[in-house]
């Protein structure tokens, strides 16, 4: 049976209580909360009319991705805690949460698991939204039936990347209608429609002149934006369905960003630049969420003036994931022959309100600032008046590139407070509730090129080249393998919320790394998440996922 698009999205049967109130979870101290919703309607009343005032109701969908990008947990934490690229140990009593970070570095989750859980609710309730406004019976502008697919999409895109199947519920329908559920080919080709459907209608914005004006209180999607994500959805399109990946597709990847580059998205010199709240070349799309949870969650407590007891001294990150970029394996410090991705520590320094924050890796002057480096901090540190700083226990605070217990064996618990590489994109000295969190980033797109063209036979070792040059890292000598694209994806994209969904489609998130559990390596099952075991028992069209 055909369904008509715009009515086609069905929702699980608890989406009346799971959504009222704010679902985020953090360990220590969580920055952002989810708004709640007042547009639901009672369980017994199957009778839509549409959407009364549909321009405040796409402006709260959007709202509620501030909450939803902006935390510490949920969608980041199973995107990039669950990789190489960020783990949360267990110091002390520190981080404990009854294992549930440790978990999904050691792939080790339950259909239970609260972030799981979590994720489903808040992705299908995007897309169930964005359908209200979609339907023939919500009186809306073209422009806003843009905005809604292009966060249908979003919503979808997100749940079947995660979970490799999407509960879909008539608009019109009682919330005690069993949701029809998609995967595969129909789930692609309705997100893929809703995107078509999202480019036509949303306007053309260049960087500079909306897209980075920093005193709207929402930043809304564009013909950028939705081009970037359905780059997006045909560069992993072969991982939904199973199959190799289709010239056919990866040359509309190349399409899509050249279209991206045409409206003025371009490259930035200066990284760290990047992550500043200012206007870029770079930022296809930014949420106005505060960035204190990329920032205070690595942090020991006693780093940093801008919040009273500094950082909350939990996220870090693996020396192999660290290994990646060039330099000292043992040093960050300003000459160790890095390259800028990679940061540097900061060995002394003026108060952050005295510096201007530019960051030059083979500039001497950096060591002038902060207290707080960037990208990724090992060795010492230092305060502001560039004195060492101590950890509580009185010891020198040096972060290591090992997770020890206290008998110096590897471990994700009882490890001290020094334990582990910490990472920072987004800087104090910046402001710690910046609201300019970067979703979509031109970078982004340009390796997803890069990376179609070599999937279609071609060579982008020089386009590659072109990237880390303006990184100040070493140019590929040879054409580049696929091994080298995802590693330069790593070095680029760290904490962006990208890490679980390339390795994926690298064949490589199943592979070893340190302290997983040995018996889940190897394991393609984890390349999906459980579905939540109550949802399998509100709706029998779904089905589990294999392995749990």
């Amino acid at each position: 049976m055909k369904k008509n698009k715009n009515t086609i999205q069905r929702f699980s049967k608890v989406w009346l209580s799971a959504f009222a109130f704010a679902a985020i979870l953090s360990s220590c101290t969580d920055l952002e909360i989810e708004q709640t919703d007042s547009n639901f309607r009672d369980a017994n009343d199957s009778s839509f009319q549409g959407v009364t005032d549909p321009q405040s109701f796409v402006d709260d969908i959007y709202n509620q991705l501030r909450g939803q990008i902006g935390d510490q947990a949920n969608l980041y934490a199973l995107s990039e805690v669950t990789t190489d690229a960020s783990l949360v140990p267990t110091r002390g009593s520190d981080w404990g949460d009854n294992g549930i970070w440790r978990q999904l570095h050691q792939h080790d989750w339950r259909p239970s698991h609260q972030f799981i859980e979590n994720v489903w609710n808040q992705w299908n309730n995007t897309h169930f939204r964005a359908a209200q406004v979609l339907s023939d019976l919500t009186q809306a502008d073209p422009t806003l039936k843009a905005n809604a697919s292009f966060l249908r999409a979003l919503g979808m895109f997100v749940i079947l990347d995660n979970y490799g199947q999407i509960p879909v519920r008539d608009v019109t329908a009682t919330p005690f209608v069993d949701p029809e559920v998609i995967s595969g080919q129909e789930a692609v080709d309705q997100i893929v429609s809703d995107l078509n459907d999202a480019i036509a209608g949303l306007p053309t914005v260049g960087p500079g002149s909306g897209v980075g004006d920093t005193n709207s209180p929402l930043i809304k999607a564009t013909k950028a934006s939705a081009r970037y994500l359905l780059a997006k959805v045909l560069l992993n399109k072969h991982i939904y369905l199973k199959t190799e990946p289709a010239t056919a597709d990866m040359n509309q990847v190349i399409t899509l960003v050249d279209a991206i580059a045409a409206d003025g998205y371009a490259l930035e010199d200066d990284y760290f630049d990047i992550f500043k709240n200012t206007l870029d070349k770079e930022t296809i799309w930014f949420i106005p969420t505060a960035v204190g949870n990329r920032i205070w969650n690595g942090l020991h407590y006693n780093q940093s003036p801008e919040i009273v007891g500094g950082g909350w001294n939990g996220f870090a990150t693996l020396a192999e994931y660290y290994d990646l970029f060039e330099g000292d394996a043992n040093s960050n410090a300003p000459g160790s022959g890095q390259e800028e991705r990679r940061g540097v520590v900061p060995n002394g320094g003026l108060p952050v309100s005295q510096v201007d924050g530019g960051v030059d890796v083979n500039d001497n002057n950096i060591a002038d600032g902060s207290s707080v480096g960037f990208g990724f901090l090992i060795g010492q540190q230092f305060s502001d008046t560039g004195a060492p700083l101590n950890a509580r226990s009185g010891k020198p605070l040096t972060f290591k590139r090992n997770f020890v217990d206290g008998n110096g064996n590897p471990s994700l618990i009882n490890n001290d407070e020094t334990t582990g590489i910490r990472v920072i994109k987004y800087n104090p000295r910046f402001g710690g509730q910046t609201e300019h969190e970067i979703f979509f980033r031109f970078s982004d797109a340009y390796l997803m090129k890069a990376e179609a063209m070599f999937r279609a036979g071609q060579d982008p070792t020089a386009m590659m080249n072109v990237l880390r040059g303006l990184r100040e890292a070493t140019p590929f000598s040879n054409a580049v393998t696929e091994q080298d694209i995802i590693d330069e994806r790593g070095r680029e994209l760290y904490t962006e919320f990208w890490r679980r969904n390339d390795l994926i489609r690298f064949g490589q998130y199943t592979k070893d790394w340190e302290l997983k559990t040995p018996s889940e390596v190897g394991n393609d099952n984890r390349n999906l998440f459980p579905i939540p075991a109550n949802q399998l028992i509100l709706n029998p069209n779904l089905v589990q996922n294999p392995g749990y």
